[in-house]
């Protein structure tokens, strides 16, 4: 993408060996580099910057007193913020380039194949899923975490992904999880901080302002593709009517409210709604300006609406109450729960119908 954006860049690709190498052990030479030139480049890319830390400080340098901008690019924050590096200071943007997501789809939007490819562009769009699943895992483990010094123990780890991933969607039991993979509790929150800062997964915390019943406080953790998920889960493969498709969409939902959430800049907190009788809500947005729940159901009935229900009893102000599910047409129930096919509930989404964002377009 940046290279189709900016075909004039002067890049610095850090997965070459022999530039991490160069600077690593000097820095500076960036700096020299582009002041050698000419004429100047004044656009820059440097991706996988997360390997080089230093490279921050040049980049700072050069954007302050040589007008050099810059791409940063990489897909792991964890060893940037662990080095102490540059953040720039309020210099830069921050941007999260998220899976695909059903606006970019299209006509070409398939749900099947969504929940059981997942949204990485060459394993959706491949008809050998698996095999790319498997090199994307390996990978991941080889370069995030091993070469980055992550965790001591790789195969510990490499297990921990398998457990976790049965637990995507679910409450997060640090102490269950440490005993299925033989360490400590820290040790596993440790885990689930690498996999947020690597961006494999994130964190839904539990919405808990002004309860009037005893509601939990535990967050929730996602996958951040339900590809992967599905591959760690060992699911195989998912269709409709079965309890994993029922996890795989609400991670996919998750997906596409994360992305939206992103791409229209809406600054939206969102969360769930649980009580302590197990009654929730998938999805609070902000401080319930909506409610979504997520059903993989061909028919809706009462019993799929009762915990929109029991959250509009305790907080009257919700704005809209929705349920996304399977059903070939949208309706409204008599008390006014917006029930919608997923088709229906992303078209609605994406133009701006549901949810309110700051921008007009991807």
């Amino acid at each position: 993408m940046l290279r189709t954006a900016y075909p004039a860049a002067l890049w610095v690709d850090l997965l070459k060996s022999e530039e991490y190498r160069r600077y690593l052990e000097r820095p500076e030479l960036l700096r020299r580099r582009i002041e050698a030139l000419s004429p100047r480049p004044n656009f820059v890319v440097i991706d996988e910057v997360q390997k080089v830390p230093g490279l921050l400080d040049e980049a700072h340098w050069l954007h302050e007193n040589l007008g050099v901008r810059f791409a940063l690019c990489g897909s792991s924050a964890r060893k940037v913020k662990r080095g102490h590096a540059n953040l720039m200071g309020g210099r830069a943007l921050s941007y999260r380039l998220e899976g695909l997501v059903s606006a970019e789809l299209g006509d070409s939007f398939d749900l099947e194949r969504v929940l059981n490819h997942g949204t990485l562009p060459r394993i959706h769009l491949s008809e050998r899923p698996a095999a790319y699943l498997a090199a994307y895992v390996a990978d991941y483990l080889k370069e995030e975490v091993a070469a980055e010094g992550l965790v001591r123990n790789l195969p510990a780890f490499s297990e921990f992904l398998n457990v976790a991933a049965l637990s995507d969607a679910e409450l997060v039991n640090f102490s269950t999880i440490a005993r299925d993979c033989g360490v400590s509790s820290p040790t596993i929150k440790g885990y689930f901080d690498i996999l947020a800062d690597t961006m494999l997964g994130h964190w839904l915390p539990a919405w808990r302002r002004r309860p009037k019943r005893r509601v939990v406080g535990a967050p929730k953790f996602y996958f951040a593709d339900v590809g992967v998920a599905g591959y760690l889960a060992k699911r195989g493969r998912v269709a409709p009517g079965s309890e994993l498709f029922g996890k795989a969409l609400e991670n996919y939902v998750f997906h596409e409210l994360r992305a939206w959430n992103q791409y229209r800049e809406a600054g939206a907190v969102l969360a769930f709604w649980r009580l302590g009788s197990g009654i929730e809500v998938d999805f609070v947005v902000n401080d319930m300006e909506a409610a979504i729940e997520v059903k993989a159901a061909r028919k809706i009935t009462s019993d799929h609406l009762k915990g929109l229900r029991h959250l509009r009893q305790d907080h009257p102000e919700v704005g809209q109450l929705l349920i996304v599910c399977l059903e070939e047409q949208a309706w409204r129930s008599d008390d006014g729960i917006d029930v919608l096919p997923v088709r229906d509930f992303l078209r609605r989404l994406w133009a701006g119908n549901i949810l309110r964002g700051r921008a007009e377009s991807i």
